[in-house]
């Protein structure tokens, strides 16, 4: 709808049809802004180890980081465990790539969330050229090394899911 704030990265503005692009805010790595009542910080995400030739470069493209009534979620998007990630301090719930090569294996991923240790984490965008990243791998070496982080593990590709109904 008309009231819906979209922030964005310059490289994702570009792409947008004409009608969106007036409801599009650029924000750049780094960037604070005020939105509907939420506090959100563009948040550095892309490939390590860095170079001029990977899919993510670091400026390309952002995380966010979005605070309201005293609760901080953290959406990280296509990103490796960068310093920017590590470096994050009382997080509440996290959302967390994991689709090597393009961003984090799941082991990766883990140690960056053992590093940040946000109370709750999501892991979304698992699947891979190969197939579906072990996120049941991930949550067992979170939990392992930290009981108190709550990792939720959701159907996000259902079409792909082995599950069957009884």
């Amino acid at each position: 709808s008309a009231e819906t704030a979209l922030l964005v990265p310059q490289a994702v503005a570009d792409q947008l049809p004409d009608q969106l692009k007036s409801q599009a805010t650029v924000m750049v790595n780094g960037d604070d802004l005020a939105v509907n009542g939420f506090s959100v910080t563009a948040v550095p995400m892309y490939n390590l180890p860095e170079s001029t030739d990977s899919r993510h470069v670091k400026g390309r493209g952002n995380g966010y980081l979005l605070e309201r009534d005293e609760v901080r979620l953290y959406i990280a998007g296509d990103t490796g465990g960068t310093p920017e990630m590590l470096a994050l301090t009382d997080i509440d719930i996290a959302f967390i790539p994991m689709n090597p090569p393009f961003t984090m294996s799941p082991e990766e991923a883990a140690e960056a969330v053992l590093a940040f240790g946000p109370k709750r984490v999501y892991p979304y965008h698992y699947r891979t050229p190969d197939g579906l990243s072990d996120v049941e791998a991930f949550k067992t070496q979170v939990t392992e090394a930290n009981p108190a982080i709550d990792v939720v593990l959701l159907d996000w590709y259902p079409e792909t899911s082995t599950a069957t109904d009884e």
